[in-house]
C-alpha cells in the first residue's frame, strides 16, 4: 500500500492507473467496521484493475465548537498497517495544511429538510462540513464507488443525495454495520466509554430492537400511525433517559428520505427506520435499525 500526504502525490499515482478508484473516506482511528467496508470496495472492483483508497482526515468543519475535535484519536501509524492488511492500496493521509491551503470559504451546503433534521438538530453545521469535504476529496480522488458505512444513516442518505444533485459520476455504496458480540454498533468514539458504560452502551441497540418489535407488532394489529409512533417514540426515549442516559432522540422514519410517514404510508406498509442519538457519559452514541 503507498501511503500518500500531498495533492500532488495522490493525483500522480491515480493517473498511472487505468480505471477510477473505489474510495471509503474516514477519520482514522480505524476499526473492524472501517475494514469490512474497505473489503466491500476490493470486491466492488475486483478484476477491473481499479485501485482501492482510504482516506484518513480529520475534518475541523464537521466539529462543532465544544466537540472531540482537538482530542480525537489520531492514529495514523496503526491505521495504516490496518488498512494494508485488509487490501488497501492507497492511502491519502493529508494534513489540514494541504487540504486546506486557504479557509474554506467555498461551502456545500446540503438542504434543510434533510441536514437540519436528527444529526442536524443537535449539531449545526455539521453536515455542512460533511458535504464540503466529502465533495472536496471526490473531486481529489475522482473515484467511480464510494462506499459508506449505514450506521451513519442520515449521513449516507446526505451524501447519496449530494452526489444526485451535483450530477456527479460516483456510484455510492452503503456498507451493512458492523456489530460486538453483544450488538453495540462498533464506532470510533467507542473507546472514550468507561468499563461499565460500556456494559450499558448495549442499551441502545436493545432499545431499538424494542422499537423494531413495538412497530411491527402495531402494524399486524392495524393500529400503526402517527399517533402511536410519536407515543413509541416517547416512551423510548424516557426508558433510556431513566438509565441515565441524556437521549437527543429517538425517531421513526421513511428509509427513502428520513420524513415521518403519514397515516396512510404506514398502513400501506412504508418501509421505516429508527434512529437514536444519546450521551452515556462523556460520549455521544448513535445507532439505527432499518424496520
Amino acid at each position: 500500500m503507498k501511503i500518500i500526504h500531498t495533492v500532488a502525490a495522490l493525483r500522480a499515482e491515480l493517473a498511472a492507473h487505468p480505471s477510477a478508484p473505489a474510495f471509503v473516506p474516514t477519520m482514522g482511528n480505524l476499526h473492524e467496521g472501517h475494514l469490512a467496508l474497505i473489503a466491500q470496495a476490493r470486491q466492488l472492483v475486483a478484476g477491473s484493475g481499479s485501485p482501492v483508497v482510504a482516506s484518513i482526515f480529520v475534518n475541523r468543519l464537521q466539529f462543532g465548537p465544544n466537540e472531540d475535535f482537538d482530542t480525537y484519536p489520531r492514529t495514523l501509524e496503526r491505521d495504516a498497517q490496518l488498512l494494508d492488511a485488509a487490501g488497501c492500496d492507497i492511502l491519502f493521509a493529508p494534513s489540514e495544511a494541504e487540504l486546506y491551503p486557504q479557509p474554506q470559504g467555498y461551502k456545500v451546503v446540503p438542504p434543510t429538510e434533510l441536514a437540519d433534521i436528527l444529526e442536524g438538530a443537535f449539531r449545526p453545521g455539521f453536515f455542512t462540513g460533511v458535504c464540503t469535504v466529502v465533495h472536496k476529496l471526490f473531486n481529489l480522488v475522482q473515484p467511480r464507488i464510494g462506499v459508506f458505512g449505514k450506521k451513519d444513516y442520515q449521513q449516507l442518505m446526505i451524501i447519496r443525495n449530494m452526489v444526485a444533485q451535483m450530477g456527479l459520476p460516483i456510484e455510492i455504496q452503503g456498507g451493512e454495520t458492523l456489530r460486538a458480540d453483544d450488538g453495540l454498533a462498533l464506532s470510533s468514539r467507542n473507546g472514550y466509554l468507561s468499563e461499565s458504560e460500556r456494559a450499558e452502551a448495549v442499551q441502545m441497540i436493545t432499545t431499538l430492537r424494542a422499537v423494531k418489535t413495538q412497530v411491527n407488532g402495531a402494524r399486524a394489529a392495524g393500529g400503526l400511525n402517527q399517533a402511536s409512533l410519536a407515543d413509541i417514540e416517547k416512551q423510548t426515549m424516557a426508558a433510556l433517559d431513566a438509565r441515565g442516559w441524556k437521549t437527543d432522540y429517538v425517531m421513526v422514519r421513511r428509509q427513502r428520505d428520513l420524513l415521518p410517514a403519514t397515516d396512510a404510508e404506514l398502513a400501506q406498509g412504508e418501509p421505516l427506520v429508527s434512529l437514536s442519538a444519546s450521551r452515556l457519559g462523556k460520549t455521544r452514541l448513535i445507532d439505527n435499525l432499518e424496520l
